[in-house]
């Protein structure tokens, strides 16, 4: 993985301007000045990307891909939880839909383009599919029991868990991910490592200092929190935006979770173009498990302290959808390669599901 001994100007300025223009938003400049925090988003999500890879370099995969894919949800989840203690009741389905848009961007449109473009500049790219497998079905069963299951419950009626059902799904969703964090790290890390040298176009890159691998650490936080935080700080004009289209307001929160998902799908899409699939799917499939592993506990610890009532279960439409896409994902990336093919398939399925979003 391509890194530098020390990190660019840039790469340190990203963060600050960024959190600079989050203070200067509290003045009220104008639409005009939602430009200037979409160029600080924007500048701080490839910073965030350049920190990832100097601190993946410095521990190794898949721990590199790992620090990403926490960082981000766990920023992502104090979000969705702030959200929902400030919005109250009006708020219940946020966290379903949040998770929702997040698998399905991530499950079809970035790893759709991952595959996608790797199989046009490489023709067939390959990884280990023991890894592969086991992000599938742990992916699968959570997802099933927290965005499926509740809409046939009776204990309560429609798309909800009673209070005990919810802390029941809650603990195993953490269980389930925990336990795929230590297959994935230790017990069975090797299932997670690309199973040969595939020729991709990495240089050697030159050793790190423990100092320069701990500030790129602390960088990454703060550019995830910047783009986190801008990315709800324009979201009114965001909203605004969708309104005057005249489109459904879930848009919304398509596009928020697409601009907050942005530092994992670039650093996904880059590992695809240099041939490094394996690196590209961990960090895919390890961010949507994270994402419903680490979302769904924290949003159902609210509920039961507030008694807020949390929607869970999706619509029909949405179920089929979900069912496609993990199907289709099964299929897919049930052998260990990869074209063109099947990176068209997933970006199909995308469209569709954002045309739906449109169009319901």
């Amino acid at each position: 993985m391509k890194a530098i001994p020390l990190l660019p100007i840039w790469t340190i300025a990203a963060p600050v301007i960024g959190w600079l223009l989050l203070a200067g938003s509290r003045l009220n400049l104008g639409n005009g000045y939602s430009v200037l925090l979409a160029m600080g988003l924007l500048a701080g999500v490839l910073a965030a990307v350049h920190h990832a890879e100097v601190v993946a370099h410095r521990v190794g995969e898949p721990y590199g891909t790992l620090v990403l894919a926490t960082a981000v949800t766990a920023i992502e989840v104090a979000l969705i939880v702030t959200l929902m203690l400030a919005g109250g009741e009006a708020t219940s389905a946020l966290a379903r839909d949040a998770v929702f848009a997040t698998v399905m961007i991530i499950l079809n449109g970035i790893v759709g383009l991952c595959l996608l473009v790797g199989g046009i500049r490489f023709g067939e790219q390959e990884f280990t599919l023991k890894g592969v497998s086991a992000s599938l079905s742990t992916l699968a069963a959570i997802v099933v029991l927290t965005l499926v299951l509740p809409n046939y419950t009776t204990t309560a009626a429609g798309p909800f868990y009673s209070p005990a059902q919810l802390t029941f799904v809650a603990v195993v969703s953490l269980l389930l991910y925990l336990t795929f964090v230590f297959v994935q790290t230790i017990r069975h890390r090797d299932y997670f490592l690309p199973a040969k040298r595939t020729g991709g176009e990495e240089e050697q890159a030159p050793p790190l200092s423990n100092k320069v691998a701990y500030v790129s650490s602390v960088l990454l936080l703060a550019c995830l929190g910047a783009v986190v935080l801008i990315a709800k700080t324009i979201s009114p004009a965001i909203e605004a935006l969708v309104a005057s289209m005249g489109a459904p307001n879930a848009l919304v929160g398509v596009i928020i979770a697409a601009i907050v998902l942005l530092p994992e799908g670039v650093a996904a899409l880059r590992a695809a173009h240099s041939n490094r699939l394996q690196a590209s799917l961990n960090l895919s499939l390890g961010s949507a498990l994270a994402c419903i592993g680490l979302s769904v506990p924290a949003v159902a610890i609210v509920s039961l302290l507030t008694g807020m009532t949390l929607t869970l279960g999706i619509d029909l439409k949405a179920t089929v959808l979900l069912a496609l896409s993990l199907v289709v994902a099964t299929l897919s990336l049930g052998t260990g390669r990869t074209t063109v093919l099947q990176g068209a398939v997933h970006l199909v399925i995308f469209a569709v599901y954002l045309f739906l979003t449109i169009l319901p």
